[in-house]
């Protein structure tokens, strides 16, 4: 189905921007995520609910390759990026993660840089040139509504910004590099309502030009956001559909019943 179709009939399925295949995780002999195969379709936003310890954040961190930095830690499976298996022995992880970037739980700021150079950190750690590195941080700053409130002092640290601000700013960081996806593992649960409310908004407005997954133990949160739903249960993938599908005629009864309240 072409792009066009698919702006015609909202319902229609977009093309894949991920493809993961058979995808399977452990830590040492633990097998935490199991035989997954899903599409993720591309400037959508994907969400990823079930309990905890049933191995989202583990898929999550496959995406980009992150979960191989834990000792034990390894994956099996393809990833295709837009037809590329980010696994494959001539990928550098490291070159990957500028196109699939990633926001965590927890704010996390470099806490010895400003402002500005928490916005250019991505082109420094990576060694790549920025023409105009002023209108870059501008122009991300804008794009997570963190102008504004920051301008006069991007050169004061990072960390000196509330947690709402703060995890705005490691949204710039990760626009600043020009990812295709952005991976978004809970980043608003330890914010406050307000601060959760300028996340989801951002996220919203994001999806116009990238493909998002994101991680939520909300349940009103994926309602809200998200297009599409994966729910998860011990390491599974039970199910897969639009997000007002899955809410409101899931054909599995664990989905149902994880939905309901009957467990989590």
């Amino acid at each position: 189905m072409s792009a066009l179709e698919s702006e015609i009939d909202p319902d229609a399925t977009p093309e894949p921007k991920l493809q993961i295949s058979h995808l399977d995780a452990y830590f040492n002999d633990r097998h935490v995520v199991r035989d997954i195969t899903l599409s993720v379709p591309q400037r959508r936003v994907t969400a990823i609910i079930g309990p905890s310890g049933c191995g989202k954040s583990t898929f999550l961190r496959c995406l980009n390759r992150m979960h191989e930095h834990v000792p034990g830690a390894r994956a099996r499976g393809a990833v295709m990026l837009d037809g590329v298996d980010v696994y494959h022995p001539s990928i550098n992880p490291a070159r990957l993660r500028r196109h699939v970037g990633m926001v965590f739980q927890k704010p996390n700021p470099f806490p010895t840089m400003s402002i500005r150079d928490n916005v250019l950190a991505g082109h420094r750690l990576n060694g790549t040139h920025v023409d105009a590195p002023g209108e870059l941080v501008e122009r991300c700053l804008r794009q997570v509504a963190l102008w504004d409130e920051v301008k006069d002092r991007l050169g004061r640290p990072g960390v000196s910004l509330s947690s709402g601000q703060q995890q705005r700013l490691c949204m710039a960081r990760v626009l600043a590099v020009e990812p295709e996806v952005i991976l978004l593992d809970e980043p608003s649960s330890a914010l406050d309502p307000i601060a959760t409310a300028h996340i989801e908004e951002l996220i919203e407005e994001l999806k116009e030009r990238y493909t998002l997954v994101l991680v939520t133990h909300n349940l009103q949160q994926a309602a809200r956001v998200s297009d599409y739903m994966a729910f998860f249960y011990l390491g599974n993938l039970v199910e897969f559909d639009r997000t007002d599908v899955i809410f409101t005629n899931p054909k599995e009864s664990r989905t149902e019943d994880y939905l309901t309240g009957k467990f989590g």
